[in-house]
């Protein structure tokens, strides 16, 4: 018999896929280790490959908000898959999903179906450059927006120069058009708009930052880019690639009354399965062709088992409306955490906004990516392996968002609870 077990299947992996994954944090080059390897899954349930049951808080990264394997999910996909993979032609039912985002996010008239998050951030920046006339990008130190050239860039030597590729096979020239400032910092922003904003295509931010760990905005910071964008003829983008329907039925945008010119969606809208979405206002959506000369196009845009998938999703959001339940479960669980922290005095908090949290090897708010990188690294690696022996899975990294889903109970967040104690207090995070 085939030999099955992690460290097995990872060295067969390293073999045939750089790295032995398909995404690097799957790695565990953050954590140490070998990664685990999954068979299965159900409600809020992991089944591995070495026949161990975990409690999933990593919920594939967040598109899992009804949990694993959802039977209306399970039961829309089965239905589409079985009338046709794809056609590479128009369904109604795409128009149908089309209209069902526009409705539950009013800031958006239009929507574009795209394959990934990473494809609708490319495609706004591609838009609003369109719709400009310019180059400049401003984006904020921390926030993620996928893997496309012009987003993998980090903070340059100053404000106001051009930011430097933090990958290889990113070219100078196009690094310098992206500039980057502290996340929730107006003042810096304000200053680069002041001496950019004529070149500046778009300002693009995670609303909620979700790639440094769990980062709130201050008060007044999303209101702030509103009106610097307005006031230099810039594009407003949200990336809300992880926050689009996680704390209510629509976008964060929505919720927190701040409309952006344009939205980028993924994770939730999917079910699970591969999407992305760009949404916004007709005089702009219209830009892209057919109807307009900004170029966009995708074999798989609008897969109707991806249509299934996220229609599913979505209708359950609306008709359950789990989000009271998610706010407490999340509630709940940092609660726990932060107290088994303090009575230990561990130096460790616990964000958390709804249904997402990051423990934080801190005892300092994460408002930016500086004060994220003074978080202890090593003792989140040690908590996530003490809390994976006990049968809890944590995103592993720790400037990665865990997630609480719909299929956790109560029990289950007790017991994550308890395993958290159990691991500070003996020890073993040390």
């Amino acid at each position: 018999m085939t030999d099955r077990s992690s460290e097995s299947l990872f060295a067969r992996a390293r073999r045939v896929i750089p790295g032995g994954v398909n995404s690097p944090v799957r790695a565990f080059n953050a954590v140490g280790g070998t990664p685990v390897f999954i068979e299965n899954a159900a409600g809020a349930r992991l089944y591995t490959s070495d026949g161990r049951e975990l409690i999933d808080f990593c919920c594939s990264w967040g598109p899992l908000i009804l949990g694993h394997a959802h039977p209306k999910v399970v039961e829309a996909v089965r239905d589409a898959a079985g009338r046709g993979m794809s056609y590479g032609a128009n369904t109604r039912r795409e128009v149908e999903f089309a209209e069902l985002l526009c409705a539950q996010a009013p800031s958006m008239d239009q929507v574009r179906l795209v394959n990934s998050g990473t494809e609708a951030t490319m495609t706004a920046l591609r838009l609003a450059r369109g719709a400009t006339g310019r180059r400049k990008i401003l984006k904020f130190d921390g926030c993620y927006h996928g893997h496309s050239d012009g987003l993998l860039v980090a903070a340059g030597s100053g404000l106001l120069t051009g930011g430097m590729a933090s990958s290889a096979g990113v070219s100078t020239e196009t690094a310098c058009e992206t500039i980057v400032a502290p996340y929730n910092n107006l003042s810096a922003a304000d200053k680069i708009v002041g001496e950019q904003g004529p070149d500046l295509a778009a300002i693009i931010v995670e609303p909620i930052a979700g790639n440094m760990g769990l980062a709130l905005p201050k008060p007044g910071f999303l209101e702030g880019l509103r009106a610097m964008a307005d006031r230099c003829g810039s594009a407003l983008i949200f990336d809300e690639v992880i926050t689009g329907f996680r704390l209510g039925p629509t976008t964060f945008g929505c919720l927190c009354g701040v409309t952006p010119d344009l939205t980028c969606l993924g994770k939730i809208i999917g079910g699970g399965l591969p999407i992305g979405a760009i949404g916004g206002k007709r005089a702009i959506m219209e830009r892209l062709a057919p109807t307009g000369k900004v170029y966009q196009a995708g074999t798989l845009s609008g897969n109707p088992v991806a249509i299934a998938a996220g229609t599913a999703t979505i209708q359950a959001l609306i008709d359950e409306d789990p989000y009271p339940k998610l706010a407490r479960l999340g509630d709940r669980l940092a609660a726990g955490l932060n107290g088994a922290a303090r009575e230990q005095g561990i130096p460790m908090h616990c964000a958390r906004q709804g249904s997402m949290f990051t423990p934080f090897f801190s005892e300092n708010s994460v408002i930016d990516l500086a004060t994220a990188k003074h978080c202890d690294t090593s003792a989140y690696a040690a908590f996530f392996h003490a809390m994976l022996e006990r049968g809890i899975y944590l995103p592993p990294a720790q400037f990665e968002v865990g997630f609480v889903s719909m299929a956790h109970q109560a029990s289950d967040i007790d017991l994550f609870i308890a395993c958290a104690t159990e691991s500070i207090q003996t020890g073993a995070m040390e």
